[in-house]
């Protein structure tokens, strides 16, 4: 008797019936694609194969929106939950320290409400930002309960995908055992969850900066940009040049800021978590990471309209730099 095909089979044969035959999903086959996959309606062996088929593929902005929309409805957050900024961190440092961590705070301390979501571990060698936090004197929510509380306190509130979509984390962490990252790399950068009408995005690989324009536009995301970041994090590298690709209402652009200096710095040959405090309370003298964080914060305010040119953003960026409550995230509580 013919064994019944699973419903997820049809998923994984539209992306592997070879060259002539295979295509991409649409954005609703790959919403259904990851709501079976989130209720663990797959197999471990069609899910392998998914993942490996969609990243040899490369997801398209189509499929990504998909992705989204299925995790959104999974991850639930609670009604009137808020924020301005949505920024996301799963790519861990390796070359630097995580010194946009500062440009978040920077901004929380201005006013903005920032909502960072991230993930830990999946790549040896990296120093991730959950792992940090404890030593500005922060912490990583584990509820919404906690994000709330967190956002409310200092506007600025860190939430781990392990929490935040447990699935998403667990697929997340297969990347050791598969050896190429997954979908759910690219996937969770865009998640949102508290749909923030600004979003900053980081990419490692330039080709996928346009994918996340356009797959912003198909979720209908107001503000957004997205910038090949150091370390493929949301961080302006103050050595290179930097590309920013953004999407306005509806409306694509682009612009290239210049290096914020005219020589590139020395690499420190080691990486000491504690100079983060070190820089924001003043002991640490640093040009390339305070230029990190000036960058990055500036590139953010014109993103969100507080600033119509790019040196008029680095100006109030510098400002706000200046005017940083030295005090506060100095030593780990």
């Amino acid at each position: 008797m013919a064994q019944q095909e699973h419903p997820f089979a049809h998923y994984v044969r539209i992306l592997g019936k070879g060259r002539n035959g295979s295509r991409s999903l649409s954005q609703e086959e790959a919403e259904t694609a990851l709501r079976l996959i989130l209720r663990n309606e797959v197999e471990p062996v069609q899910l392998g194969a998914f993942l490996m088929l969609m990243r040899v593929k490369e997801e398209s902005p189509e499929e990504l929106a998909g992705f989204v929309r299925a995790a959104r409805a999974d991850m639930a957050p609670p009604a009137g939950l808020g924020a301005d900024l949505d920024w996301s961190s799963y790519a861990g440092k390796r070359r630097h320290l995580p010194w946009f961590l500062l440009s978040t705070l920077l901004l929380a301390e201005n006013g903005i409400r920032v909502f960072m979501h991230g993930a830990s571990g999946h790549t040896a060698g990296r120093i991730y930002t959950q792992d940090v936090l404890s030593t500005l004197g922060l912490r990583h929510a584990t509820s919404w309960d906690e994000v709330a509380e967190d956002l409310e306190a200092r506007n600025f509130a860190y939430f781990p995908l392990e929490h935040m979509c447990p699935k998403l984390h667990e697929i997340i962490q297969l990347r050791p055992l598969l050896g190429l990252r997954s979908p759910v790399h690219t996937l969770a950068r865009l998640l949102n969850p508290l749909d923030a009408p600004y979003v900053m995005q980081g990419i490692f690989h330039p080709g996928y900066r346009p994918v996340h324009q356009e797959a912003a536009l198909l979720l209908e995301q107001p503000h957004l940009a997205v910038i090949k970041g150091e370390g493929g994090e949301i961080e302006v590298n103050p050595d290179m040049a930097c590309l920013v690709q953004s999407v306005h209402d509806g409306v694509l652009a682009d612009e290239e800021w210049p290096p914020l200096f005219p020589q590139r710095h020395v690499k420190q040959p080691e990486l000491e978590v504690g100079h983060l405090a070190a820089l924001w309370n003043g002991e640490l003298e640093d040009e390339y990471a305070e230029g990190a964080v000036i960058s990055t914060v500036a590139v953010t305010l014109q993103m969100m309209g507080r600033a119509e040119t790019r040196d008029a953003a680095l100006a109030q960026a510098r400002q706000m730099w200046r005017q940083r409550p030295r005090e506060k995230y100095s030593r780990a509580a």
